[in-house]
């Protein structure tokens, strides 16, 4: 195990973290220390993940959770107050691509789910962790988007229209937050080998993606101490790893 004397002994909390980004992210984070509060709905995903934690030495509590249970979040937020009082690391990842359709073709329900999902139980997870996040000496917040967020891009309604919202709510946070230890950020991964990419583009070529596990160094960097960046878009292919 890997640590950094500055992360070690901190409680994070990563939401769609059975797989993908939020799994490589989780296991980065507990190689350096940090007890992570794993969210995903399905528990026999958790549970693997888990195993790998243990495995490797590092410590991680299971939330089957589905975030669009808004109630579930804020009984969440005070769970975690009982048992830490305070949470250092929030890590947004969980999101729903929906269809790739025209936007007269949308089905309303599942337009519904995807905003609810990518933006409106961001919200929640704000106004349950907020006073969580302050408590903390050095508190993060990270919230993922993707570049169709400032990209109108044809068929990508519902899933652009939630991350272009997100990142708008996010820099409003951010203002929010100015004079307090918290430093809230977004970030925007680029194109990487994730569930949701390949139902977006199926047939892709995926050995030529790169693994969710680059990610971690920056992700650790937004996550440490000396960390200085608030209200930014961090873009993975504009940052510079060394």
């Amino acid at each position: 195990m890997i640590t950094d004397k500055h992360l070690d002994g901190k409680v994070a909390l990563v939401t769609g973290a059975s797989r993908g980004i939020g799994a490589a992210i989780a296991k980065g984070l507990a190689a350096n220390g940090i007890h992570v509060i794993l969210i995903a709905r399905t528990i026999g995903a958790l549970e693997e993940l888990d195993d790998e934690i243990t495995i490797s030495g590092g410590s991680s509590t299971l939330v089957p959770l589905d975030l669009l249970d808004f109630p579930a979040i804020e009984r969440l937020g005070a769970t975690i107050f009982e048992r830490w009082g305070k949470l250092d690391i929030l890590i947004s990842n969980a999101a729903m691509l929906g269809k790739l359709t025209p936007l007269h073709h949308y089905d309303p329900s599942t337009w519904d789910d995807v905003i609810n999902l990518n933006l409106i139980a961001n919200q929640r997870l704000i106004r349950s962790f907020d006073p969580l996040l302050r408590q903390s000496s050095h508190g993060r917040a990270i919230f993922l988007s993707a570049t169709v967020a400032r990209v109108a891009t044809p068929y990508w309604g519902a899933y652009a229209t939630s991350k272009s919202g997100l990142e708008m709510m996010i820099q409003i946070y951010a203002k929010e937050t100015e004079k307090t230890n918290l430093k809230v950020n977004i970030v925007d991964p680029g194109i990487t080998k994730t569930s949701l990419r390949a139902s977006a583009f199926p047939g892709e070529d995926v050995s030529k993606l790169k693994s969710p596990k680059r990610l971690v160094p920056l992700f650790l960097r937004l996550c440490s101490a000396e960390n200085q960046a608030h209200g930014q878009l961090i873009k993975y292919d504009e940052y510079d790893e060394h």
